[in-house]
């Protein structure tokens, strides 16, 4: 009876409509032939804490996490793994063996992946990394380039208090934190620019960032992805730069989530990424 039952997953958020979220699980899942669904649910913040206790009630086999939920969820579930606690937020709900719900963080996975997959030929140990932004995506990108033995990270934030914040949480002397004036001299012996703010996005204002120190053969990721090709990677790409789109990121991010709640490690391939671009136009 178990196995004929419809598995359901969603992405919770508010807002939540703009989510592609439910059109990359549902490619999954048609693609694999699995009897279930995602939906997207809007959640208002004082609605999250019933929200979630009720997952199980609901027969839900766990949820994403979006804006703004992924720091007030971690109290909300019954453990936390030590890659969520290292960023300090959860993306990512489910129910182990034991019927525990499980927070973990994809984001640093899907970052990492995708960043490997796009740029063959970047290695940690190729140098220093320049990562522009201190949210919860940036927490998730330096926590995963540690984890690679990267040398260095220089961090910058228009607010400098808030960069300052981030590299004492993580703790670790390899982070160096510089004024936002300086991040264009900073630039000189940078082998991987990350973007992880909202400049450049759709409706945003545009990252300033003048790449004249930036070497040639440095990598340039920017996880913006509508618009798909941003101002920053137009530049980098005129200049020769090799360079890494936003998409990929929230595709990897999405595998693993998958793979728990409905059994099956998905692949990420052009078909995807196409289906997806599709919903950008």
């Amino acid at each position: 009876m178990s196995e004929s039952r419809i598995k359901i997953a969603g992405v919770a958020g508010n807002p939540i409509s703009h989510s592609l979220s439910p059109r990359l699980h549902g490619y999954w899942l048609k693609k694999y032939g699995i009897k279930g669904d995602y939906a997207a649910f809007h959640v208002a913040t004082n609605e999250l804490p019933d929200f979630i206790a009720r997952l199980k009630t609901n027969k839900i086999e766990g949820i994403n996490l979006t804006v703004p939920h992924k720091e007030h969820a971690m109290s909300l579930v019954d453990e936390v793994d030590e890659q969520a606690k290292k960023i300090g937020a959860i993306n990512t709900l489910y129910f182990d063996g034991r019927g525990k719900l499980i927070g973990t963080n994809t984001d640093g996975y899907g970052f990492l992946k995708h960043l490997k997959s796009a740029a063959p030929n970047w290695s940690a140990k190729n140098g220093p990394a320049l990562i522009i932004g201190a949210g919860g995506a940036a927490r998730a990108a330096i926590s995963s380039l540690l984890a690679e033995n990267i040398p260095e990270i220089i961090l910058s934030n228009r607010t400098l208090s808030r960069a300052e914040k981030l590299a004492g949480d993580m703790n670790d002397s390899r982070i160096k934190v510089v004024p936002w004036a300086k991040r264009e001299e900073a630039l000189k012996n940078t082998a991987l620019l990350v973007n992880v703010t909202t400049l450049g996005m759709t409706g945003q204002p545009e990252l300033e960032l003048n790449l004249d120190n930036l070497p040639k053969n440095a990598v340039v990721y920017d996880i913006v992805y509508n618009p798909l090709d941003t101002e920053l990677l137009k530049q980098a790409s005129a200049r020769g730069n090799a360079t890494v789109d936003g998409l990929g990121m929230l595709l990897h991010q999405a595998a693993p989530g998958f793979k728990a709640w409905f059994g099956v490690e998905p692949e990420v391939d052009e078909a995807l990424r196409n289906h997806l671009i599709e919903a950008l136009k």
